[in-house]
């Protein structure tokens, strides 16, 4: 899939629900819980060993959803996760070898900053939309609403800490492209089977979602 397919399916979706899976079979229960709510993207984080696999097996089983990997933290990982068929990279930092990794394969990349000086970065590696991480943490709203002012150019899918109480904030941002969730794939829920209450959640994130268009 081109990068800016990916990216627009994610901007399209405004949510990229985040994954920590222990198995297989939950990134597929995952995959399929959140496309019955609605939902046809997803991360799944290289935390733990099934990540890869999981990727795999959700790239060839279910077309339906863009599956991308997270958590990516070197060139190597990068290689691994577009093999096993990710169709976009998100990094919890700015780093130049996976992106050049990203962009030689035609893969999107997402890589995580919270200052101005590596949007500067980016900016200068060719990117333009990024992951805003930790954002809670890093100012959330009030720091986005300062970079659009000086970043006109650039988008952001905010990363740590959003829920559903402060989506609809986020997502009124000019400058953010999607919202990255990790209540949509919670590992507890996961552990439990509980793939009634994700697809809710997938449901009721994408009803806040059409609210904000």
């Amino acid at each position: 899939m081109p990068a800016a397919t990916s990216i627009a399916a994610i901007a399209i979706q405004r949510l990229l629900p985040v994954a920590v899976v222990e198995s297989v079979n939950q990134g597929v229960d995952l995959a399929d819980a959140l496309a019955r709510g609605g939902i046809t993207v997803l991360e799944v984080t290289l935390r733990t060993d099934a990540g890869l696999a999981a990727i795999a097996e959700i790239s060839s089983s279910r077309p339906e959803m863009v599956v991308g990997a997270g958590t990516v933290l070197t060139a190597k990982a990068a290689e691994r996760a577009i093999a096993a068929g990710a169709t976009f990279v998100v990094s919890p930092g700015l780093d130049a070898g996976i992106v050049q990794v990203c962009v030689t394969h035609g893969v999107a990349v997402l890589p995580g900053v919270c200052t101005p000086s590596e949007v500067l970065q980016a900016l200068r590696l060719g990117l333009s939309v990024l992951k805003f991480f930790p954002a809670e943490q890093m100012g959330g709203v009030a720091t986005l609403k300062a970079l659009s002012s000086v970043f006109a150019e650039v988008s952001f899918v905010p990363t740590g800490g959003v829920t559903p109480a402060n989506l609809a904030a986020y997502l009124a941002l000019t400058n953010v492209a999607a919202c990255g969730s990790s209540w949509l794939a919670e590992t507890a829920l996961l552990r439990a089977g509980d793939l009634d209450e994700l697809e809710r959640r997938a449901r009721a994130a994408c009803i806040q979602v059409e609210a904000t268009r």
